[in-house]
C-alpha cells in the first residue's frame, strides 16, 4: 500500500481547507467565520513552508562542526607525532600531566562539538514551537466564533435579555455554522500533527499533544449543542411563553 495512506500530507490538508473555505461562503458569505477560514489557509500555507524548511540541512553549522572535529583529530596527530620525535622521553609523572592536561582539553572542545551538533535541533525546535503556538491560539479564535451560537439565542426562543446576541438562523443552519467550527478545530488539529511528523522531537511531541487535547475538548463543546439543536424543531424553539422583555432579569 502507498505511503500516501499512512502519513498526513499537507497538500491534502491544504486542499480540505480550501473546499470547506468555499462550503461556509456559499451558506455564510459575509459572517466572520468565512474570514476565519481565510486565515486558516494562509496559516497552513505557512505550516507548509515551515515544514520545507525544517527539512533542509543547517549546512553553515555542519560545515563548522565538521572543521572542529578535523581540528582536533589533527590536534592529536600533532600531539603524537610531537611526543614520538622528541629526543628525551618524558617521564612517568610528566607523562601523567600531559594526558591529563590532554584529556580536560578534550573534554571542553567535546562538550563544544556536542552543544554545535545539538544546535540544529533546537533552531529547529524554536521555529516548530513557534507554529505551534499559532495553531493553539488559532484554536481559541474558532472558539470564540462558536461561543454564543446556542439554541437560546435563535430567533424566537424563550428568555432572552436586551443584551441577548440575535442569531439570524435556522436551526439548520447553526448546525452547520458548528460543524464547521468543528471541523476547523480538527484541521488545526492535524496541522499540529504534522510538525510531529516531520520532526521527532520529545519537546514538540507534547505540545502537539496538548493541541490535540485542545481542539478535542473544544469539538465536544460544540457537538453538544449540535446534539440539543438535532433534538429541537424550528418550530418547537419558538415558544408562545415568551416574557415581555421588561421583566427579564
Amino acid at each position: 500500500m502507498s505511503s500516501y495512506y499512512r502519513s498526513l500530507d499537507i497538500v491534502g490538508i491544504r486542499n480540505t481547507i480550501e473546499r470547506l473555505s468555499m462550503r461556509i461562503h456559499e451558506r455564510f458569505a459575509d459572517s466572520g467565520l468565512y474570514k476565519v477560514s481565510q486565515e486558516l489557509q494562509i496559516l497552513a500555507d505557512q505550516t507548509q513552508a515551515k515544514i520545507i524548511d525544517v527539512k533542509k540541512p543547517n549546512w553553515y553549522l555542519r560545515t563548522v562542526l565538521v572543521l572542529l572535529v578535523a581540528l582536533i583529530i589533527l590536534g592529536l596527530i600533532a600531539i603524537g607525532v610531537r611526543m614520538s620525535t622528541a629526543e628525551n622521553t618524558p617521564g612517568f609523572w610528566e607523562l601523567i600531566q600531559i594526558l591529563e592536561s590532554g584529556v580536560n582539553d578534550l573534554v571542553f572542545v567535546g562538550i563544544f562539538v556536542i552543544f554545535l551538533f545539538s544546535a540544529e535541533n533546537r533552531i529547529k525546535r524554536k521555529r516548530i514551537l513557534q507554529t505551534l503556538h499559532e495553531l493553539r491560539a488559532f484554536a481559541h479564535v474558532v472558539d470564540m466564533h462558536q461561543l454564543t451560537k446556542d439554541i437560546e439565542h435563535l430567533p424566537g426562543a424563550n428568555h432572552r435579555t436586551k443584551s441577548s446576541p440575535v442569531l439570524d438562523f435556522t436551526n439548520f443552519e447553526l448546525k452547520r455554522y458548528l460543524d464547521y467550527c468543528s471541523e476547523m478545530l480538527s484541521i488545526i488539529s492535524k496541522l499540529a500533527a504534522l510538525q510531529a511528523q516531520n520532526f521527532q522531537d520529545e519537546v514538540v511531541l507534547s505540545t502537539v499533544t496538548e493541541i490535540e487535547y485542545l481542539t478535542s475538548g473544544l469539538s465536544r463543546k460544540i457537538w453538544q449543542k449540535i446534539t440539543i439543536l438535532s433534538n429541537y424543531k424550528d418550530s418547537e424553539i419558538t415558544s408562545q411563553e415568551n416574557k415581555p422583555l421588561s421583566q427579564e432579569q
